[in-house]
């Protein structure tokens, strides 16, 4: 994965996105925003954003920055606030995430949903997301992980070569994550039907 090949997939990927993954994500999305549900009237920062579909379903007292390293994606989400009620958003920023313009502690919480197996390097993913988050705030990753299927982790594996073509990593182990991380999550739940995708989820320590 580069930033190259990752900016060329989105710009394919930019104006079908929301018919191809908006209900095969929406139960990751949903449970991120539940989960976020008692930061209302905090700074949230949405890292990998989009095209910004998760962003009307927000309470409407956060304050929400969502970035993003695809400007065509971020050119649906600044049309997609121009069309609808996305009274929580106050900035679209076009942005690498492991390269945050922010400074550390600026945020009550940070959420990424399906960007960690997008990014080059998953490691300075979280770091930058932890530095930012301040103390005791919440950092939550929504993502695909290697199936524990046989048959499923078969596959995925056969399309690792395909990985920078289609944008993504398809056999990221979860386990492999965590300990990039260096950190303890508070917990790892079902984001999907059958748990092919997870919400992992961390508290910043004070």
């Amino acid at each position: 994965m580069d930033l190259v090949s990752i900016r060329k997939s989105y710009r394919r990927y930019a104006r079908h996105y929301d018919v191809i993954f908006g209900r095969v994500f929406a139960r990751g999305r949903r449970l991120a925003l539940e989960t976020l549900a008692p930061v209302s009237g905090k700074r949230v920062l949405e890292v990998g954003v989009g095209t910004g579909i998760s962003l009307p379903f927000y309470t409407p007292d956060a304050e929400v920055v969502g970035i993003d390293v695809s400007r065509e994606m971020l050119e649906v989400a600044r049309q997609r606030l121009a069309e609808g009620d996305c009274s929580a958003v106050t900035g679209l920023v076009e942005m690498n995430a492991e390269q945050l313009a922010f400074t550390d502690d600026s945020f009550d919480a940070v959420v990424a949903m399906y960007v960690a197996s997008v990014v080059p390097n998953p490691d300075r993913l979280f770091a930058e997301m932890w530095r930012v988050c301040r103390p005791g705030g919440q950092i939550l990753v929504v993502n695909h992980f290697a199936s524990r299927q046989w048959i499923l982790r078969s596959l995925e594996r056969s399309l690792r070569p395909l990985s920078r073509a289609v944008g993504f990593r398809p056999d990221m182990e979860l386990n492999d994550f965590v300990a990039v991380t260096g950190r303890e999550p508070v917990a790892i739940e079902p984001a999907s039907l059958f748990g092919y995708w997870k919400q992992v989820q961390f508290t910043k320590s004070l």
